[in-house]
Formats: structure tokens, C-alpha cells, sequence
């Protein structure tokens, strides 16, 4: 996939003798009410296709009508700019179901860049959300960002600079997300509260974590059973810029892969590499920082039945993010070393056990060669952290089932 850049192109200084030149051309502001007028008028069935070019918006467009599709001719070519948003939330928002958005890019939103809610049969394709001064507190929190949504197709994305999640999916069921690259996010790519989701084929590079799967207190559904293979998840290095108090703001800087509470996650056939903290973290709301107080009654902080294999690790863990994981490695391997290749917290729910330990369904398992797992000891304060034997996560799960796209969606897979 291409590699876009992180910084928009800037003006260029003015020429020797003459006038000031850019290296693109200014942003017509003019097309605004145009196609705020297209959404607004739009019809089941309506193709809304916009042209090449730089378009200013300085307030959110919304769509919500079912069975419209959004296109643009490229996602460098088709350039929605909110640089000067004064009004909404986000750049573009739908609640709206059998839609499809391909092949335009939406800059510099004050808030989410695209926001899909409460609808079905979502295909969101070559997009590009991007806040091209770099990654800033600043910036929008989501980059692509649907929620609570059914049967929903990812594919071909870039998600840049995001103070949150670059690709967010939450409470949502049936999901692919396929051939995206994330970068300079908080999060990468990020799967939360979801059921059934396949996250395959992407590109997560220089986030502070590359790909989550958490469920959060709180909200309207848990999530479980997300397979997470074939994807590059490589230096995930960058500093966190998240809000304080959000979820992410406690992401440490280095974490490849994350499952945060989330059950029936498998992890395989990725190549994983030079993620200074962990290349992979499992662990629970007690440990992760953001619990907050109460949850309610039914839901469960444990991650169980995580199930690593088959993955290709390389470097990572030679200089974790934060004092205490520092002084843990320091402990454990040495000034010179570097922690295993996943990092545990250690918490299990003692009230499942059966002869004085977890059934083998909900452990974490890990078939994959000579990776070892650190396990920091979280519920005694981390007094005894050790590197286990290969022997106690010598466990397999049953394979979870590809995840099939209904419908017309059906014949993209």
C-alpha cells in the first residue's frame, strides 16, 4: 500500500522576484453548500459524486438517508479540508444503513473525522482521515469511526495523526477491516466492544499501539471473538497524545498488539516487530489505569481464552514506555536485554477455577516457537513478576470461524 505522508504539503516561500507560490491549489470554498445540498436532498439509490479537487468546509455535513454512495475520484485526488471548522462535531456524519464512502480523503476535523452510527451493510473504502500538522492533543479523536453497526467492510483505508483511534470500530457486530495502514495514531487500529471481527492485511506503523481489542465498562454490549492475522504491526513507537482520562491516554508507547478484557481473541501469522514496550500486552481493567470507579454488575474484566501462535516476533522490548516497566526490565533482563515478546498482567478469575486453576478454555495460550511471556504479577502490586515457562501457556484453542459478510456485501469478500 502507499505510503502517505504524515505532514500535508505546505506552502512553498515566495519565489525569487516574484509572488508567493503553493504547491497545491487553495481550497474552494464554494462547493460547500453544494454538496451539503446533495446529502440533504439525497434518495435511496442516489450515486453522490464529487470531483477532483481541495474542498473547504467550515461545518459538519451529515447524511440520513439509507442506500446512498459517496465517491470521490481518489483519496489524494478528492480532498474534503475542515481546517477552518467552526460548527459540529465532526466532519462528516452518517446514521444511515446500506451505505458505501470510497476514494476521498477528510482533513483537519475539529472532532471525529467520519462518524457512521446505528446503521447496517457499511463498506467504507480508500479513505483517507488525516490531520496533517502531525500528531498533536489536539487533533480529532477518531479518525473512521462507526458504531454500533452491523455487518461493516474496511478496506483500503488511511487513518494519520488521530489523538484516539485512527480506525475505530465499537459495538459493533460482524466486521472486516482488511488492507488499511495506520500511522501516528493513538491507537492504530482499534476493536472495541465488538462481536466477530477479522482484522487482517493492514499496516500498523509509528502509533503509540498498533492494534487493541478491548471491551470497556459501561456500554450497551461486550465484544468477543476477534481474529487479528497477516498484518504488519512494526514500531509502534510514538509518544501518547492522547486526552487525559480517555482509554488510550494509557496505552504505553511501544505496544504492538493489545488485548484489553476482550475474550476469544486469536492472534496469528503477523509479523510483529521492534515495538519498544511489548510486541503483544494481554491484560485486564484493573491494571490498564482507566477503570474509573463502577462498572456494572455483568461485566467481566478478565481477557480469557487469548490464544497467540503462529506469529513472527522481532526486537521489541529493549525500552519500555514508563518508569516502572523500565525498572521491570531491569529486574528481569538486565540493562541490555529486552522483555519477552508478551506481557502479561496476571490477572484470572479465581471464582472459574476447577481443581485450582482456570479450565484450559480460558487461558492465555501461546504456540509460537521460542516467545516466552513476562508475567508482571498485577494482583500482588507486581511483587513477583517472572518470565514463565514455556510450559504454562502450552495451550491451544479452537479455531475461531472466518467472519462472513451478509448480504450484498457478501460478494466483496
Amino acid at each position: 500500500m502507499k505510503r502517505i505522508s504524515i505532514i500535508g504539503v505546505l506552502a512553498l516561500g515566495a519565489a525569487c522576484g516574484g509572488e508567493p507560490t503553493q504547491t497545491e491549489p487553495a481550497a474552494d470554498a464554494a462547493y460547500q453548500e453544494t454538496l451539503m445540498t446533495r446529502l440533504l436532498d439525497a434518495q435511496p439509490g442516489d450515486v453522490i459524486e464529487i470531483p477532483a479537487g481541495t474542498f473547504a468546509f467550515d461545518r459538519s455535513l451529515s447524511l440520513t438517508v439509507d442506500g446512498v454512495t459517496i465517491r470521490g475520484q481518489g483519496m489524494d485526488e478528492t480532498v474534503l479540508s475542515f481546517k477552518n471548522q467552526v460548527a459540529g462535531a465532526e466532519g462528516l456524519l452518517v446514521t444511515a444503513s446500506d451505505f458505501t464512502i470510497e476514494d476521498l480523503a477528510i482533513e483537519d476535523t475539529r472532532g471525529d473525522a467520519l462518524k457512521i452510527s446505528d446503521g447496517e451493510n457499511i463498506v467504507i473504502r480508500r479513505v483517507r482521515t488525516e490531520w496533517t500538522g502531525g500528531p498533536k492533543t489536539e487533533n480529532g479523536a477518531y479518525g473512521i469511526y462507526p458504531v454500533q453497526t452491523k455487518n461493516v467492510l474496511m478496506e483500503g483505508n488511511v487513518a494519520i495523526a488521530a489523538a484516539d483511534a485512527g480506525l475505530y470500530i465499537g459495538q459493533s457486530k460482524n466486521v472486516v477491516v482488511r488492507n488499511n495502514r495506520a500511522e501516528y495514531n493513538v491507537a492504530g487500529i482499534e476493536i472495541e466492544n465488538t462481536f466477530d471481527a477479522d482484522v487482517y492485511d493492514n499496516v500498523a506503523t509509528n502509533n503509540t499501539g498498533g492494534i487493541l481489542v478491548f471491551n470497556m465498562p459501561n456500554l450497551k454490549q461486550p465484544g468477543a471473538r476477534t481474529r487479528i492475522f497477516n498484518n504488519e504491526v512494526f514500531e509502534n513507537n510514538t509518544k501518547n497524545f492522547g486526552h487525559e482520562g480517555t482509554p488510550v491516554a494509557s496505552i504505553p508507547a511501544g505496544s504492538g498488539i493489545v488485548v484489553n478484557s476482550n475474550d476469544q481473541v486469536e492472534i496469528f501469522d503477523n509479523d510483529i516487530r521492534d515495538n519498544k514496550t511489548a510486541n503483544v500486552i494481554v491484560s485486564s481493567i484493573y491494571s490498564a489505569g482507566y477503570g474509573g470507579g463502577e462498572t456494572q454488575d455483568d461485566f467481566d474484566p478478565y481477557p480469557e481464552g487469548v490464544f497467540v501462535y503462529g506469529n513472527r516476533f522481532e526486537g521489541g522490548g529493549n525500552n519500555p514506555d514508563g518508569l516502572e516497566l523500565q525498572a521491570l526490565k531491569l529486574a528481569l533482563v538486565g540493562p541490555l536485554g529486552r522483555l519477552p515478546d508478551i506481557l502479561w498482567d496476571g490477572y484470572v478469575d479465581e471464582t472459574k477455577f476447577e481443581n485450582g486453576a482456570l479450565p484450559d478454555s480460558l487461558r492465555l495460550c501461546v504456540q509460537n516457537g521460542e516467545s516466552r511471556v513476562v508475567n508482571v504479577d498485577g494482583p500482588n502490586d507486581n511483587k513477583n513478576p517472572r518470565i514463565q515457562d514455556a510450559d504454562d501457556h502450552d495451550c491451544a484453542h479452537e479455531k475461531l470461524p472466518a467472519v462472513t459478510l451478509n448480504g450484498s456485501l457478501a460478494e466483496q469478500m
